[in-house]
């Protein structure tokens, strides 16, 4: 049998499908001649990450396809239901980018706090003509322990990142319209395990409450955060978003920042990815990366051998 990991897979999975004797096919087909080379390959599954799409038409057209696979959480590149109703078997791995992805959080809010993502672009310019003006241009940080983190989406990486900010001494409020509460076990290097748990509240008490806000939801047709959220928020306060681009109004984002409403904003996702708008882009106080959440070596592992047991299971 074959399968075809179009945006890439982790050696951990290939070795463990080839193990099973399945072939393994890395190579990178265009989205237009996808329906070509499935039918002509014979492929038997289809692993895609966000780069890919895999449409009803294209479900359609390719009878040998059994199994569609995303490397990640969202499926919104999928035709899931379509596919499943067609016998297709749809499987993506929820669990496995979730610390990652709470660890860029942490990585952009404790910069943005201090300042990181804005001196790492003035430092080369004018770090050796202007290093006293820089010291005090950047001297009125925060720390993040003993702030309040507010969580919109309370699953697997809201959770993961709701764990990051206690360790770091934070609070953390939560709202999630299916969970009324979650425990977060926090395992420690030496095996001393601590669970705490958090009970959600609403969304308009997390808004008013947080200092630093964090999205974790799936791509919707509305936003979840726009210029009434926003108002409605402590003056000052921080978001990030590294769930999908769209949940958050990027123009209401940037005029609030331009007021000083909002303090900074981390964004690994866009509206209008993968060519975010330059307003964005050159905005000061927003901390930028290229949707990399669950992109480290780790997650990637995970992700391949998930990918692999329930392909294995599936068809073997």
């Amino acid at each position: 049998m074959k399968v075809l990991a179009n945006d890439g897979l982790a050696q951990s999975g290939v070795t463990a499908l080839e193990a099973a004797g399945f072939e393994v096919i890395l190579t990178t087909v265009a989205q237009e001649q996808l329906e070509n080379y499935i039918n002509e390959e014979g492929i038997d599954v289809i692993l895609v990450r966000s780069a890919t799409t895999v449409r009803q038409e294209l479900i359609d057209a390719c009878p040998s396809i059994k199994i569609i696979g995303r490397g990640g959480v969202g499926m919104d590149n999928i035709d899931v239901q379509y596919a499943r109703d067609k016998g297709v078997h749809v499987i993506n791995t929820p669990a496995a980018s979730s610390h990652s992805v709470a660890e860029l959080v942490f990585a952009h809010l404790s910069g943005l706090a201090r300042f990181v993502h804005d001196s790492n672009r003035n430092m080369p310019l004018e770090g050796e003509t202007n290093f006293k003006g820089l010291k005090k241009a950047y001297a009125g940080g925060v720390e993040l322990k003993g702030r309040t983190l507010g969580v919109l989406g309370f699953g697997r990486i809201g959770q993961a990142t709701a764990a990051v900010a206690l360790r770091l001494g934070m609070k953390v409020v939560a709202f999630d319209p299916f969970m009324e509460s979650a425990t977060i076990s926090l395992d420690f290097i030496d095996g001393q395990k601590i669970d705490i748990k958090v009970d959600t509240i609403s969304k308009e008490e997390v808004l008013k409450q947080a200092d630093f806000l964090t999205l974790h939801v799936p791509a919707q047709d509305e936003y979840v955060i726009g210029a009434k959220e926003i108002e409605s928020m402590k003056d000052g306060a921080f978001i990030a978003n590294a769930a999908r681009g769209g949940v958050v109004d990027e123009v209401a984002l940037v005029a609030a920042l331009e007021s000083g409403k909002l303090s900074g904003a981390a964004l690994d996702v866009f509206e209008s990815e993968p060519k975010p708008a330059v307003q964005v882009l050159m905005n000061n106080k927003i901390s930028l990366t290229p949707h990399i959440g669950a992109a480290t070596g780790e997650a990637q592992d995970r992700i391949g051998g998930e990918l692999a047991t329930q392909i294995i299971e599936l068809l073997k």
